[in-house]
């Protein structure tokens, strides 16, 4: 009788088949050789990207997570290259990304001996992650799959470690999968209480200067649809974080801009004169707060959250209302009245009126000589699509290209939010055009966090994913050097750099190259990269000493916004 028994190795990719997975992003290595064995077979089936760096693997992973709505899948081997995955777990974890991360290990008999490349990536992970496991036993490998998929992408999302001997890929087992549906005291979905529901509605009907601030949440509960439906009843003004643009175009009529530290000038002042706070989906970020000592005193505040851990953490609330924001906004769609709050809502335009004056026309429309990066943006959003998708790094850059680019459609920002991750955009980038080679990616990056990661370039040259990368060049470490410029007396304390000629290194990975350096061949060379059939590089070199405006200094709060 033929055995039906199959190796470890095989039931961990038969098991990501079965979740339908797309993509693993990866770096072969010892102790994960035997899955990398059996992907051979399944090249059909499942495809696999080989980054040129396992951090590489988990930020590509990231990114076609966000823009896919999908669990993101990485791979990697002991030691060294479970530990490089750390950072984008720690990232994933903070922004709420759903990742699967596979890890090899050395053999049962050799843990705890100090073997080669042993490290103890479960007790690494285990602060960064929202589930992880060590697995020995190949009858365990695919339970610990379906387990982690179902962690991963319920509830609010998160990044899942399953760390797997060698051994354990190497022995035979059965192979019966079984998707993980529900788990034995694990909530992840609140139940929606009503009385909640009409306490909050309460407020809102008696507010006369209410204010609703939306975060990633409404993208993560698909609750686009329900939050236009829930503004445009209830005429209240909208302000966005980081990680919620997108989720309301901004050419919404309530739509009044963005929150935080590098945020929109009304938005952040008016927070402070608001009688009712309502927010949805956001966990109320030190970038978005300020001093909290000084934030929102006078308002009651709403907060529509499906993490309990979040309510009450850092901002104290009249109501919480538990749950999906996708059912909580329609169960409060119902009970507000149809309003509009036209005198309030002036108070946001007038204030966006002097933030034009004073900032938005010296970025957009500058006057001095040096190219400025706003003005690359807008140029970008001139031939962009509504769905394109901006790829941020982290930095002036991502400021100035979250301020101005034009967001109409929901998943259309990846960035690295909570944790600041340089080196995040060019991979990040490479898995959101993956998802979709039709759809326009556009990665915005600075010449410091370029040099994290700028191995990737050889991943984008051999998928052959059209991505466009566009290089803002200020030959510094530029929001550290504004920080030092404003705080430090200048004392610009490492944060120059000298960089190499990006040209000929994207040539050399076989991209298409192009450097700007004077005003009058802008707009034609971003129309040129836009419209390229393939990866595009574009370097331009940007003011050395342009800082981002306006900005809420640390420990300053939101009505200590500065425009200049």
């Amino acid at each position: 009788m033929k055995d039906s028994r199959i190796r470890g190795a095989e039931i961990v990719i038969k098991s990501l088949v079965a979740e339908n997975s797309e993509f693993i992003f990866g770096y072969p290595g010892g102790a994960i050789m035997p899955v990398y064995d059996a992907l051979y077979d399944y090249a059909d089936q499942i495809k696999h990207v080989l980054t040129r760096h396992e951090q590489g693997a988990i930020h590509a992973a990231q990114g076609y997570a966000r823009v896919s709505g999908k669990v993101g899948v990485c791979m990697a081997t002991s030691g060294p290259g479970a530990t490089n995955l750390i950072t984008g777990i720690a990232d994933a974890m903070i922004d709420s990304t759903p990742l699967v991360c596979i890890t090899g290990q050395v053999a049962s008999a050799l843990l705890g001996t100090d073997a080669f490349q042993e490290t103890d990536v479960v007790g690494f992970s285990m602060p960064g992650t929202k589930w992880n496991i060590q697995v020995r036993r190949v009858e365990d490998i695919a339970p610990a799959i379906a387990k982690g998929f179902h962690i991963a992408r319920s509830g609010r999302p998160g990044p899942v470690l399953i760390d797997i001997t060698k051994d354990a890929q190497f022995a035979l087992g059965e192979y019966n999968y079984v998707p993980c549906l529900g788990i034995r005291s694990y909530r992840p979905y609140p139940k929606v209480d009503d009385a909640s529901i009409a306490q909050a509605a309460e407020l809102i009907n008696q507010a006369k200067k209410p204010y609703l601030l939306f975060g990633q949440g409404v993208l993560i509960g698909k609750a686009e649809e329900e939050l236009k439906a829930f503004l445009d009843k209830s005429g209240i003004p909208a302000a966005c974080t980081l990680l919620g643009s997108g989720a309301l175009s901004e050419e919404h009529p309530q739509y009044v801009g963005k929150l935080g530290m590098h945020g929109n000038y009304a938005p952040n002042m008016l927070t402070n004169q608001c009688d009712v706070l309502i927010a949805v989906g956001m966990r109320f970020d030190d970038r978005v707060t300020g001093d909290l000592k000084r934030y929102a005193k006078q308002a009651k505040v709403i907060h529509l959250e499906l993490d309990a851990a979040e309510v009450n953490k850092n901002v104290k609330c009249e109501v919480a209302v538990l749950g999906n924001c996708k059912e909580s906004l329609s169960k409060l769609i119902e009970k507000v009245d149809k309003n509009s709050h036209d005198s309030w809502m002036g108070e946001f335009r007038k204030l966006e009126e002097e933030e034009r004056k004073v900032v938005v026309s010296s970025d957009l429309l500058p006057t001095k000589a040096g190219l400025t990066m706003g003005e690359v943006i807008r140029y970008i959003n001139d031939f962009k699509k509504d769905d394109a998708v901006l790829v941020t790094d982290v930095g002036q850059h991502q400021m100035v290209a979250w301020r101005y680019f034009d967001y109409k459609t929901s998943r259309t920002q990846v960035t690295s939010g909570g944790l600041g991750t340089m080196g995040f955009s060019l991979p990040a980038a490479l898995g959101a055009q993956l998802h979709d080679y039709n759809r326009q990616v556009i990665c915005v990056v600075g010449d410091g966090g370029i040099q994290m990661t700028i191995q990737e370039l050889g991943t984008i040259m051999q998928t052959k994913a059209p991505v466009k990368v566009v290089l803002l060049n200020n030959d510094f470490l530029g929001m550290v050097r504004q920080w030092q410029q404003m705080f430090f007396d200048k004392r610009y304390s490492f944060t120059e750099l000298v960089n190499p000629d990006f040209i000929k290194i994207a040539e050399a990975y076989n991209m298409k190259a192009n450097k700007v350096t004077e005003r009058e061949n802008l707009r034609d060379s971003v129309a040129e990269m836009m419209v390229h059939d393939g990866p595009y590089f574009l370097e331009v070199v940007v003011e050395k000493e342009d800082n981002v405006f306006p900005m809420i200094p640390t420990g300053c709060s939101v009505e200590e916004v500065r425009l200049s």
